[in-house]
């Protein structure tokens, strides 16, 4: 999978501008008008294209920072990354007349469209095959690769998925070209799966962070202490500051969430102090004592 940076040959901390011109030089360069009947200039012309309508996009740009040139694919088909894109405004000043020189050809970077990048036919969209995936909290927040059977035209056939880390419930990966086939001809819809994560018996998610709760004695909150934690990846020693209040939240960092571009959350230990519901008699007058020293 390609990265759309390096398509453009620009850096990933590129501003609008630098995006626009690395395009625009691209565009002209392998413009299908300036390379007649060149079916390797017209390709990277649709590559360069496809580039700019997600760099050049705020939000489409964030998600695939987030995700990763390959997630980004599983979640996204062609039809999202052109979508709310104007070919007329991205191809004006190309070719004679500074219009679009594909006008009345349909759309140039879908199927089934004629013109230079389509069919001569339209042909109707497949629809999407949809199932659904099942996968531990675990493995929603580190990401997974799982094996599903899928079932085309009466053939099963074992498919490859691989889930980016940072998936959250609910959400639907987009699998390209991995859905049903089609009867008149060899083309393949999408596969749809929505993301089911089961609930963890400690851990909870907020965001990029690890959420888990840790009970501590009213002494340790008192005079401090060190406790045994767990994490995603083992048991963390953490280190309970003198006076500690109910509900307090210490942060682990860098042990949370670990998102495709880099960016990873903490992990929150939120401090829960018990109090006794029952004292002992031995307890009560040291209890009292505290009580006569203003604590």
């Amino acid at each position: 999978m390609k990265n759309y940076y390096t398509v453009l040959g620009i850096s990933q901390g590129a501003t609008d501008e630098d995006i626009k011109k690395a395009y625009r030089k691209l565009a002209m360069q392998y413009h299908p008008d300036r390379n007649e009947g060149d079916n390797k200039a017209e390709e990277k012309f649709k590559e360069v294209s496809e580039a700019y309508a997600v760099l050049s996009d705020a939000k489409k740009r964030g998600q695939y920072d987030q995700y990763g040139s390959e997630g980004f694919h599983e979640k996204f088909s062609r039809d999202d990354i052109f979508r709310d894109f104007d070919i007329n405004d991205i191809l004006r000043g190309f070719g004679s007349g500074g219009g679009n020189p594909f006008q009345g050809q349909g759309n140039p970077f879908g199927g089934g469209f004629g013109g230079p990048f389509g069919q001569a036919q339209r042909e109707a969209p497949i629809p999407p095959l949809k199932k659904e995936l099942t996968i531990s909290f675990e493995e929603a927040a580190l990401g997974c690769q799982r094996s599903l059977s899928i079932s085309r035209n009466g053939v099963v056939e074992e498919i490859k998925v691989v889930v980016p880390p940072g998936i959250t419930h609910g959400k639907v990966l987009r699998l390209k070209g991995k859905g049903q086939s089609a009867l008149s001809s060899n083309r393949r819809g999408d596969l749809h799966l929505l993301v089911n994560v089961y609930p963890h018996p400690l851990f909870r998610r907020e965001g990029r962070d690890i959420i888990v709760d840790a009970d501590i004695k009213l002494t340790q909150a008192l005079l401090g202490a060190t406790i045994e934690v767990q994490t995603m990846n083992d048991i963390k020693s953490v280190k309970i500051p003198p006076g500690t209040q109910h509900n307090t939240k210490l942060r682990l960092k860098g042990m949370g969430i670990d998102f495709p571009s880099g960016l990873r959350g903490d992990q929150l230990v939120r401090i829960l102090v018990k109090i006794p519901k029952n004292l002992s008699d031995e307890q009560i007058p040291h209890i009292q004592f505290l009580q006569d020293t203003g604590i």
